[in-house]
């Protein structure tokens, strides 16, 4: 009697070894009903095991990286959409901010023009067409005495200069059209050589012509200085069009531009 039950605890104990090592393997296990131990695991066979390990399938894999790469492509599109848009747009404003600066300091020259008067220092005289200009070389397009003068503590020089348009040749032969140039003159009462300063604004530039209207029609010259005619006062507005060169390649000329500037400043006398 005893030696039976040393070797049913050795069964048991086998038998819970071979049990314990069947989880560690990982074995599929279920609790027999029929068995006078309950609640006691014993190894199903191998056809009649329920165990299953959810996983994804080939297709599935080849329809998310599939889905993956049409999504990568259509982000691709749009950004380099997005950095073409941004490119052509600084394009455009590079472009246009040259020009917009130019026209606004000649709208401002021309809105501050001082009114001629008879031996008058620091008033002037407005000129345009063909103007031929003291301390200048080339014939100039409009010559005008405006208070646009910037005042410094370490200058002399009050509000009042001379200002000149004109077109110049530009330093790079093989660019197209030619440079407006700004020619500015602080020092009104200088005896000797006038010290003329060139400011470039615009290049480019095929032509420019300012007209001059006097109250009934438009005029392409204006001379204060001139005796001989009516014309010894202000206009009372100034056309300025601009003519872009066109591009070399496709023999193409943009739109000319313009602008209308009226000038309210006019002399007046008593008689």
């Amino acid at each position: 009697m005893k030696l039976n039950l040393t070797n049913q605890g050795g069964c048991d104990a086998s038998s819970q070894r071979g049990e314990r090592g069947a989880l560690a393997a990982g074995s599929c296990y279920s609790a027999d009903s029929h068995s006078g131990d309950a609640g006691v695991a014993t190894t199903l066979p191998a056809a009649g095991r329920r165990c299953h390990i959810s996983a994804f399938t080939l297709i599935e894999m080849i329809l998310a990286v599939g889905v993956a790469a049409i999504v990568l492509v259509a982000i691709n599109a749009v950004l380099f959409s997005a950095l073409h848009l941004r490119e052509v747009t600084q394009a455009a404003v590079d472009d246009a901010t040259p020009l917009d600066q130019a026209l606004t300091i000649l709208r401002r020259d021309l809105q501050c023009a001082m009114p001629p008067e008879t031996n008058g220092v620091l008033t002037g005289d407005f000129k345009a067409g063909n103007v031929t200009s003291l301390g200048l070389s080339q014939p100039v397009s409009v010559e005008i005495f405006t208070a646009t003068g910037a005042l410094h503590d370490n200058e002399p020089w009050g509000d009042i200069q001379r200002v000149t348009y004109e077109l110049k040749d530009p330093a790079t032969r093989t660019a197209a059209g030619r440079d407006l140039v700004r020619s500015i003159t602080r020092n009104l009462l200088s005896s000797t050589t006038l010290d003329v300063q060139d400011q470039p604004l615009l290049s480019g530039v095929e032509s420019i012509k300012f007209s001059c209207f006097d109250g009934t029609q438009w005029l392409d010259t204006w001379d204060t200085t001139d005796t001989t005619t009516a014309d010894t006062n202000l206009p009372v507005a100034v056309r300025v069009l601009i003519q872009m060169a066109g591009n070399n390649s496709d023999n193409t000329r943009p739109q000319p531009i313009q602008i209308l500037v009226p000038i309210d400043s006019q002399s007046r006398t008593n008689t």
